[in-house]
């Protein structure tokens, strides 16, 4: 039943698109100015696609838009679904099977995240290593579909270490400062306490958000590889004295904009590039 859900949608967006985009990309808070640098863009509000809930926060327009970045064809998620909106996990992730249908084979997650680990700095970007599910539940839960993937999936590696060495290089290269960490997801919508801050920096978190995990869960079950992108719009509670808000990350989002257009530009060029070279 499942199954047909995301085919009724695969099927709306493809009539309204002419490439079969190979790159999946989903924009967190702030991040949604990158579609700007689009090119032969086809925009379909989440509203009007069979099945799809509605984004509701601010920095996340609700559209997808689907064409070329750096010359390569792309799916960009411009805004998300959060768990603390309301949504169960399964429509959460939804958007990434309906990626899968569409053919796509590697995944940008990028997100704003708070920052843990004292050596990072507001309007840092760190490289996702691995994470910390700390939602207190899962995307898989329920039922599994072997079309996707097995039952027990392995999580060794959700986030490729192929597409984190092209990500790497593409930031030397643009001379761009890039952390790696660990990321942490929270269910939200509050800020973390001090004293949750305390617990994630002992577990291992670097950073701490509210999103990209079931995502990532569910692209490893579907068989796609993922590069997990955070922007660390500020640090975390208990780490700077002044309160958190969602402005400071918008904020913090409009003044890393050109760092983060060329470096997504970038490392999706090169991305496209393998990928055609792999077929």
């Amino acid at each position: 039943m499942e199954s047909t859900l995301y085919k009724e949608a695969v099927q709306f967006i493809q009539e309204k698109i002419t490439i079969k985009p190979k790159i999946g990309l989903i924009l967190g808070s702030g991040l949604g100015v990158l579609t700007d640098e689009m090119t032969d863009c086809v925009t379909i509000p989440y509203e009007t696609v069979p099945h799809f809930p509605r984004a509701t926060v601010e920095g996340h327009a609700g559209e997808w838009v689907i064409g070329k970045l750096s010359g390569i064809d792309i799916a960009v998620m411009k805004g998300r679904f959060h768990f603390y909106e309301g949504h169960h996990q399964k429509q959460v992730t939804f958007p990434v099977r309906v990626m899968k249908y569409l053919g796509i084979r590697n995944l940008i997650v990028t997100n704003a995240a708070g920052g843990i680990h004292p050596n990072f700095s507001a309007g840092d970007f760190m490289l996702i290593t691995d994470h910390l599910n700390l939602m207190g539940t899962n995307p898989l839960i329920g039922p599994n579909d072997d079309r996707f993937g097995p039952r027990f999936p392995d999580m060794s590696e959700v986030y490729s270490l192929q597409l984190r060495m092209i990500a790497k290089r593409a930031a030397q290269d643009l001379q761009i400062p890039l952390q790696e960490g660990v990321y942490a997801a929270m269910v939200g919508p509050v800020y973390e306490t001090p004293a949750e801050v305390r617990m994630i920096a002992t577990l291992g978190g670097d950073a701490v958000g509210m999103s990209t995990v079931p995502e990532a869960i569910v692209a490893n079950h579907s068989g796609l590889s993922v590069l997990g992108l955070s922007v660390i719009s500020n640090l975390a509670a208990g780490i700077q004295k002044e309160k958190l808000s969602h402005q400071e990350v918008m904020e913090t989002a409009k003044q890393v904009r050109s760092n983060f257009i060329q470096l997504i530009k970038k490392i999706v060029f090169e991305i496209g590039e393998k990928t055609d070279e792999n077929g």
